[in-house]
């Protein structure tokens, strides 16, 4: 039997970000339905931009703005999207209007809580992560990925879920 709460509230979503260490930024709301608009690092990856989309009564959605819009070779890179779709569980690619490849994962409200945002977090910057080489291309002129020259902000996040992360990241996907 599906577990049935109360709406989870922005401001609850606010405090669990405050929980895991990531700072809330100001809220967005139209329409019912709130927003926040993070930049959260991956291991290897650094300063991935990530909305937020709460809607109380539905759940909440994590949306990764994955690269810029993609220009040329689209072929190539509607298969390489498609073939992660088929390899990654609990996240999907797919292009907003703009080309822009976006990576999405979804928590149902009765789901929804502080652990669950926490897991689904580090699970895409770990998508984004483990990913890294074959999507370089997208992301950075000339396809070479800078050196890193800080820590990972989210290392906590990480660490404190590493092994939900180990299940879900699965080791085939790392083919690009």
């Amino acid at each position: 039997m599906p577990r049935t709460r109360r709406p989870v509230a922005p401001e609850t979503v606010e405090g669990w970000l405050r929980e895991l260490g990531i700072e809330a930024p100001a809220r967005h709301e139209r329409d019912g339905a709130a927003s926040w608009d993070l930049v959260l690092d991956g291991l290897r990856r650094f300063d991935v931009r990530v909305t937020l989309i709460l809607d109380p009564e539905t759940g909440i959605v994590v949306w990764v703005h994955y690269a810029p819009p993609i220009g040329d070779n689209r072929i190539t890179s509607y298969r390489r999207l498609l073939r992660w779709n088929d390899e990654i569980p609990f996240a999907k690619f797919a292009l907003a209007t703009d080309d822009r490849p976006i990576l999405t994962s979804e928590i149902p409200a009765p789901l929804l809580d502080r652990d669950e945002l926490g897991v689904t977090l580090a699970r895409t910057l770990a998508i984004c992560d483990l990913l890294l080489e074959g999507s370089a291309g997208w992301i950075w002129i000339g396809g070479h990925i800078p050196p890193a020259t800080r820590a990972s902000r989210q290392a906590a996040l990480f660490a404190r879920y590493a092994d939900r992360l180990a299940a879900v990241v699965p080791t085939s996907a790392r083919r690009v």
